[in-house]
C-alpha cells in the first residue's frame, strides 16, 4: 500500500510504467522458455499496462490513484507467480502461489481505468474528486496504535482509499476461497465423509467466514472516515467558492444555478456516497467477475453446435455472459429516461423547500396583507408539479422494477436447468453443481451490477450534472469578476471614490445607467436622487463590487473601508450580539462597546440580550433593524457610509438624530445616501440627480450645495 501511495505523484507514474515493462518482458521471456501460456499472456497484458500507466500522466488525479494500485499490484502479483514457476516459491506456502491470472486480472483493471478515463462523465466525476485527494490542508488523524498526529489531509485521504481498494480486492479472494469450500463440503456430504464434513466446516468456513465479518467491519470504519472527511471538504470549498467576492450574488443575477444550498448540502452528500459506492462496488464486481469466471469456465462442461462437430467450452459462462448482457440491454431501454426524471425531481423539490423558506422569512408581510390564501395556491401549484414529475418516475421505476424482480427470480434456477443434464449423466458431482451454482450468482450479480443499480445511477448521474452546473455557473461568475469586460474595482487609485467611463447593465445586456467624471469624495455628504428605476443602487452595487454587468472601473482609495447599508439589513442566525457584530466576528467588539452604540441608536433595551439566540430578522421591526445597522456602523468606523434608502423605515425626527449622531461619532466618515425625502436634501452637502439620457438611460450629475445644518 506504501509503495501504491508513492507511485500517485505524476512524476512517478512513468517510473511505475517502466517497472510493470520490466516485469512483463520478464514474462515473456520466461513464458517463451517454459511454454506456459498462462505467463506469455501476462506479459502480452503487462506490456499494455505499462504503455497505459506511461501515458496515464495526463489523466485526472482521482484515476491515478487506482491506476497505481494496479500497476503496483501486477509488480508484487507478477513477481510471485514468476517465483513460482521457477520453484522458488516456499514449499510450505505451495498451495497458496499465485497463479498468473492474478497479474493479468489487475492488469486488465490498470488498462480499464485508462480507457474509462476518456468517457466525458468519468471526466467529470474525476474532476470533481480529485482536489480533496490533492488537498494540502493539515488535519489530525488518529490511528491505533500510534495516536493523534498530523498529516496532510490529502496524505490521509489517498492512504484510505487505498487501503479501502485493497481490502475489497481481498474480500473477493475471501469470496473465492468459501466456494471452493462449498464443493467440498457438499461433497463431503455426498460422499458422506464425516472427517471432510468436519474439517471444512471447523477448519475452513468458521476461519474464512471470521476473517470476512472482520474485514467488513474494518471497511465500515474506513469508509466513514474516509466520506465525512470528503465531505467536510467538499462543503466548505464549495462554501469558500460560492461565497466569495459577491460570486453567490452574481449567480443569483444570472439565475443560472437553482437552488445552490441543495447543491452543497444534498448533492455533495449524494455525489460522494456514491463515488465510493460505484467506484468500489464496481472494482468488487469486476474482480469477482474474472475470479468466478475461471471457475465457469474450468468446469468439464461443453456443448456441441447442433449439426456440427464443433464444441463450443466453457458452455455454462458463456450462458450467463449471454444471460446477463442481453438483460443489461433491456433494463437500459427500461430505465434511460430515469436520468432526466430524477433530476427534474430533485429541481422541484428544491423549490418546493425554497418557497417555504421564504414564506418564513417573510411571515410577517404575509400575514399584514392576508396573503395566507395566495401562498397556499403558490404552495399548492408548487407540490403539484412535485406530484406530477413523481407519478412519471413511479411509473418508470415500475417497468424497471417489474423487470428487474423477474430476472432476479429466474436466476435462482437457471443453473440447476442448466447443469442439471450433465448430474444426472454423473459427468459432475453435487459439490460441482453447488460450486457452479454459488459461482454462477457471483458471476451473473457482478455482470448484473448495471441492471440492479440503474436507478442508483440515475439518481448519481442527476447529482453530477447539478454539481457540474454549479461548477459552470461559480467559474461564469469568477471570470465575468476577471475578465476584462465588467465593473472592476480599481484600489490603486486616489483619495476618492471615481467612477468614469462606466456603463451599467441589467442581466440581459440593456444599459440602464451610463456614468462619466463622477467624483463623490469631493464633499463629506453626497445625496444621490432620481426617479426609481433610474439605477440608483445598481450604482451602489457597482461600486461596492458585486454588480458585475456592464463595462469600467471604479476607483477605490487604496486601504479605505466601506460599509453599505442596504434598506433591509441582513441579520444572520445567531446570536443579538452575531447580529450587530456582523460580519465581524461576535467576539471582536466587547460588551461595553456594544452597548454604548446601541444606546446611541436608541436600541439600549435591548442590551441586556445581547447573547440570546433568536431569529432577529423577524423578532425586530424595520425600524429596528435599520437602526441596528446604524449601531454596527459606529462600531465598524468606515471610511466610507453608502446609505440605500437605510433610513426609510424611520421617522423623519429619528431620521436627523441619527445623521447628526453619524457626523458627531464619525466625522471623518464620507457619506453618499440614496434616498426620496425631501429632507435629506438638508443633510447633505452636494446631490447627484440622475438624469435622464436619450437613449433611456440614466446619468449621475453632480449639483453643489452649501451645507445645512440638520435641525
Amino acid at each position: 500500500m506504501a509503495s501504491a501511495m508513492a507511485c500517485v505523484r505524476e512524476d512517478a507514474m512513468r517510473p511505475l510504467s517502466l517497472g510493470v515493462a520490466v516485469l512483463a518482458a520478464l514474462a515473456l521471456i520466461l513464458g517463451q522458455q517454459t511454454g506456459n501460456a498462462g505467463t506469455i499472456g501476462m506479459g502480452v497484458v503487462g506490456l499494455f499496462l505499462a504503455v497505459a500507466l506511461f501515458r496515464s500522466t495526463g489523466i485526472a488525479y482521482f484515476l491515478k490513484i487506482f491506476s497505481s494500485i494496479f500497476g503496483t499490484e501486477y509488480i508484487l502479483f507478477g513477481a510471485g507467480a514468476m517465483l513460482a514457476q521457477i520453484g522458488y516459491w516456499p514449499a510450505s506456502w505451495q498451495a497458496a502461489a499465485l497463479p498468473t491470472s492474478l497479474p493479468t486480472t489487475v492488469a486488465v483493471f490498470g488498462i480499464l481505468i485508462y480507457l474509462i478515463s476518456f468517457i466525458p462523465v468519468v471526466q467529470r466525476i474525476a474532476r470533481i474528486s480529485s482536489p480533496y485527494f490533492l488537498s494540502e490542508a493539515r488535519t489530525t488523524a488518529h490511528l491505533w496504535p500510534f495516536g493523534r498526529y498530523s498529516v496532510r489531509l490529502g496524505h490521509m485521504a489517498v492512504a484510505l482509499i487505498v487501503f479501502l481498494v485493497v481490502l475489497n480486492q481481498a474480500q473477493v479472494g475471501v469470496s473465492l476461497r468459501l466456494n471452493f469450500f462449498y464443493r467440498d463440503f457438499y461433497n463431503a456430504l455426498q460422499e458422506k465423509n464425516a472427517d471432510a464434513f468436519w474439517y471444512q466446516l471447523i477448519f475452513v468456513f468458521c476461519v474464512w467466514a471470521a476473517i470476512s465479518a472482520i474485514s467488513n467491519l474494518v471497511e465500515i470504519v474506513g469508509q466513514s472516515v474516509l466520506l465525512i472527511r470528503w465531505r467536510e471538504w467538499m462543503a466548505a470549498e464549495y462554501n469558500r467558492r460560492w461565497l466569495s467576492n459577491g460570486t453567490h450574488y452574481r449567480i443569483s443575477l444570472a439565475g443560472t444555478a437553482d437552488n445552490p444550498d441543495q447543491r452543497i448540502a444534498e448533492d455533495t452528500r449524494a455525489f460522494l456516497n456514491q463515488t465510493y459506492s460505484f467506484s468500489l462496488t464496481m472494482l468488487t464486481q469486476v474482480s469477482t467477475l474474472v475470479s468466478f469466471s475461471i471457475i465457469l469456465w474450468t468446469i468439464p462442461v461443453a456443448i456441441t453446435v447442433p449439426g456440427t462437430n464443433l464444441v463450443i467450452p466453457g458452455f455454462i459462462f458463456w450462458a450467463t455472459l449471454i444471460y446477463a448482457a442481453v438483460a443489461t440491454w433491456i433494463t437500459h431501454l427500461i430505465g434511460k429516461p430515469l436520468i432526466a426524471l430524477d433530476f427534474e425531481q430533485e429541481r422541484r423539490e428544491a423549490n418546493f423547500r425554497f418557497s417555504l423558506a421564504r414564506l418564513r422569512e417573510y411571515s410577517e408581510q404575509i400575514a399584514l396583507m392576508n396573503g395566507e390564501y395566495a401562498e397556499r395556491q403558490h404552495l399548492a401549484r408548487s407540490f403539484s408539479a412535485i406530484v406530477a414529475n413523481f407519478f412519471d418516475l413511479m411509473w418508470r421505476k415500475l417497468k424497471l422494477t417489474t423487470f428487474t424482480l423477474a430476472y432476479n427470480q429466474a436466476n435462482v434456477v437457471i443453473p440447476f436447468v442448466l447443469l442439471a443434464p450433465y448430474y444426472f449423466a454423473g459427468a459432475i458431482t453435487f459439490g460441482v453443481l453447488n460450486q457452479v451454482s454459488s459461482a454462477f450468482g457471483r458471476v451473473e450479480t457482478a455482470m448484473s451490477f448495471f441492471i440492479n443499480s440503474y436507478q442508483s445511477i440515475a439518481s448519481y448521474l442527476a447529482s453530477i450534472n447539478r454539481l457540474t452546473t454549479f461548477e459552470a455557473a461559480i467559474a461564469q461568475a469568477q471570470a465575468a469578476d476577471a475578465g476584462d469586460k465588467g465593473i472592476h474595482q480599481d484600489k490603486a487609485g486616489g483619495a476618492s471614490v471615481e467612477v468614469d467611463d462606466a456603463v451599467l447593465t441589467l442581466p440581459n445586456g440593456r444599459p440602464i445607467v451610463r456614468v462619466n467624471g463622477l467624483d463623490l469624495g469631493a464633499h463629506r455628504r453626497t445625496l444621490v436622487v432620481g426617479p426609481s428605476g433610474s439605477g440608483k443602487s445598481t450604482l451602489f452595487r457597482a461600486i461596492a463590487g458585486i454588480w458585475p454587468f456592464g463595462e469600467g472601473k471604479v476607483g477605490i482609495p487604496e486601504g479605505a473601508e466601506i460599509m453599505l447599508l442596504p434598506q433591509r439589513p441582513y441579520l444572520p442566525q445567531g446570536s443579538l450580539r452575531a447580529a450587530i457584530a456582523y460580519p465581524s466576528e461576535e467576539h471582536v467588539y466587547s460588551d461595553a462597546q456594544i452597548a454604548s452604540a446601541m444606546a446611541k441608536v436608541n436600541l439600549g433595551h435591548l442590551a441586556e440580550r445581547l447573547d440570546e439566540v433568536d431569529l432577529w430578522g423577524q423578532r425586530l421591526s424595520g425600524g429596528e433593524q435599520q437602526r441596528l445597522a446604524f449601531a454596527r456602523a459606529l462600531l465598524a468606523k468606515p471610511d466610507w457610509l453608502f446609505l440605500d434608502e437605510a433610513t426609510a423605515s424611520l421617522d423623519e425626527k429619528l431620521e436627523g438624530e441619527i445623521y447628526a449622531l453619524i457626523d458627531e461619532e464619525l466625522p471623518e466618515t464620507k457619506i453618499v445616501s440614496i434616498g426620496h425625502r425631501s429632507t435629506l436634501r438638508t443633510m447633505h452637502d452636494t446631490v447627484v440627480m440622475m438624469a435622464p439620457n436619450e437613449d433611456g438611460t440614466y446619468s449621475p450629475t453632480a449639483e453643489k450645495r452649501e451645507m445645512v445644518e440638520p435641525g
